[in-house]
């Protein structure tokens, strides 16, 4: 977006930070340490060779995904999506969102459906006084963040003066650094006034709010948005983003749209989806707005390049040894330990364009959100936390930058089943890695 709505964003760092401390990600801490200058990151490691491949010939690999299958009525998976409650005085919108599966369920199609409704159930005060209106935001906040790849959604838009429907990106460490330095992705916003036209635009420090850098994208032949399913997408990879409505690219962002301004995008971002209702942009609903409004959503998906955004293959260490999850187990809370190398899942990791690091399908995690000497490392959900972001560097070293230490072998021992650990960077031989390349 371009305009006022550029403050809401300001107005989540609070839930947004409460919410990574919930998930074990720690929000306020992440960012406060750098890479060695020897680093670099996950996606780097790949030669202009690798990433030149065409997107024809190279395979797709489905990091998120929600179709949102389920009984009607239901909300939505709580795995994937929180629920954000209030309302939002920054941007002057005039709904309320509610928790649960009030204003946000699913059809039993196979569709989400944000439903926003003059009502005022739960006597809710907003900032301008009792609420005229309820709706529903959500975000993958401490569940799922992406960095680079195709991501997308797949929406049949709501319409009418007042009424602003958005599905956009934050960077993970707005809790941290604060908006609009954590940068702002919105790959679509409509307005219901305008019923055939969306917008695309990024926001970072020196071009937000009314400043922000953008195109709108227009339905040809009076055709509108909310007459059916339409595919919103960015395909975005460092230091590049491109906008597209079911297939059709309208505009791609680099550092040169941003006249010397600092591009904030090289980093995880998580999801958001939004019906808002008035605000400083659209203005608010008048006398032809009908209600209810909704938004019906058929999927979210983020997809990467499995040529260009990591490898997946062993990391040998000590004693020719493997990183293994013990046990070949994918329970949250696995140790991850030294053992024989033996080519099976357990010891297979992919290295994500988003400085995860998986196998089994979750993440190496730093046990406890530690960054201490000592803190153990496991096997858990991936949720794209400062704990589980990894910088393999040029001298071999796995570094956490949050934390500013490296993968360690416990006691230097190559003895199976020895505990990985996070340790100061010392040089030594239980800190020296081959990873994928």
């Amino acid at each position: 977006m371009k305009r006022a709505r550029r403050v809401v964003a300001a107005a989540v760092v609070l839930a947004v930070s409460w919410t990574l401390q919930q998930n074990g990600a720690s929000a306020g801490t992440a960012g406060e340490s750098a890479p060695p200058a020897a680093s670099r990151p996950l996606t780097e490691q790949l030669s202009s060779a690798d990433q030149a491949t065409s997107d024809d010939a190279v395979p797709m690999a489905v990091v998120f995904e929600d179709t949102f299958d389920g009984p009607a009525g239901s909300g939505v998976d709580g795995g994937k999506w929180q629920l954000e409650v209030g309302d939002n005085v920054n941007n002057h919108e005039r709904q309320y969102y509610t928790p649960g599966n009030n204003n946000a369920k699913l059809n039993g199609q196979g569709q989400l459906v944000i439903e926003a409704r003059r009502e005022n159930p739960g006597d809710y005060q907003c900032w301008y006084g009792r609420c005229e209106y309820t709706s529903a935001r959500m975000n993958t906040a401490g569940r799922f963040t992406a960095q680079y790849g195709r991501v997308e959604a797949r929406i049949k838009m709501s319409q009418g003066q007042g009424v602003w429907p958005a599905f956009w990106m934050l960077g993970n460490d707005i809790g941290d650094i604060g908006w609009p330095a954590s940068g702002e992705i919105d790959v679509m916003e409509n307005i219901g006034s305008e019923p055939s036209t969306v917008h695309g635009t990024i926001h970072g420090p020196g071009y937000s709010g009314a400043e922000g850098i953008g195109a709108a994208y227009t339905l040809p032949n009076g055709q509108r948005f909310a007459d059916g399913f339409h595919t919103f997408a960015v395909d975005w990879s460092p230091d590049r983003i491109t906008w597209s409505v079911d297939g059709n690219t309208y505009q791609t962002r680099t550092p040169t749209d941003l006249g010397g301004d600092a591009w904030v995008f090289n980093k995880p971002f998580f999801l958001i989806l939004n019906l808002a209702i008035g605000g400083y942009w659209p203005g608010d609903p008048d006398g032809s707005t009908q209600f209810p409004q909704q938004l019906t959503v058929d999927h979210v998906r983020v997809t990467t390049d499995t040529g260009s955004v990591g490898r997946t293959g062993p990391i040998t260490g000590l004693g020719g040894k493997c990183v293994d999850v013990a046990g070949a187990s994918s329970a949250n809370g696995t140790p991850v330990q030294l053992y024989d190398c033996n080519g099976t899942s357990a010891q297979q990791w992919t290295l994500g364009s988003d400085g995860t690091v998986r196998a089994l399908g979750k993440c190496l995690d730093i046990t406890g959100d530690g960054v201490t000497d000592g803190s153990a490392l496991q096997l858990w959900d991936c949720h794209g936390g400062p704990n589980q972001q990894w910088v393999v560097s040029a001298a071999n070293d796995i570094v956490n930058p949050r934390a500013d230490k490296c993968l360690d072998v416990r006691d230097n021992t190559s003895a199976n089943g020895t505990r990985l650990q996070l340790w100061t960077c010392t040089g030594a031989a239980n800190q020296k890695w081959n990873a994928p390349r």
